[in-house]
């Protein structure tokens, strides 16, 4: 006999009843099917207010001095605040195109590159035939949607 209140999900098995008494957050809730949308990185524009607002406050209320870090943390997020031009999907056909082998499963993550932290997709691609005798891992700019350097490509045995 099956229980149906169960979900399994390429090996995790959670109970609806426990994954909903103790409030999995979604984006950990493997019950949850559908399109995942990778938060903006311009979400940073919100603590570099933040930071700019209590330097201020400690500029005028307490010691300049000290206002100087909060001021360099707000100028850093600011700057970290790229816009997420180039979506999951956008990424995985940019990486397809750049390799030379017809694409089977394929996955895609974004990674942060430099000190002001753009955004990049790194694509991992597998070949369409059966098992797979290639994989690729691509690098895409999550803001400009251009590849980054040259695809690796392996052969699997």
């Amino acid at each position: 006999m099956t229980d149906e209140r169960r979900v399994t999900r390429e090996g995790i098995h959670i109970d609806r009843d426990v994954a909903d008494a103790v409030a999995i957050e979604e984006e950990l809730d493997s019950n949850i099917v559908g399109p995942y949308r990778f938060p903006s990185p311009l979400r940073r524009r919100t603590p570099a207010l933040v930071y700019a607002l209590m330097a201020i406050a400690v500029a005028v209320f307490i010691d300049p001095v000290p206002a100087v870090i909060l001021v360099g943390l707000a100028l850093w997020h600011a700057a970290a605040a790229w816009p997420l031009r180039t979506n999951q999907h956008q990424a995985l056909e940019t990486a397809g195109r750049a390799v030379e082998f017809g694409i089977g499963h394929a996955s895609a993550a974004v990674t942060f590159h430099g000190l002001r932290a753009r955004p990049r997709w790194s694509v991992i691609l597998y070949s369409s035939v059966d098992p797979p005798d290639r994989r690729a891992l691509v690098g895409v700019d999550a803001v400009s949607g251009e590849v980054v350097g040259d695809p690796y490509v392996e052969r699997l045995a």
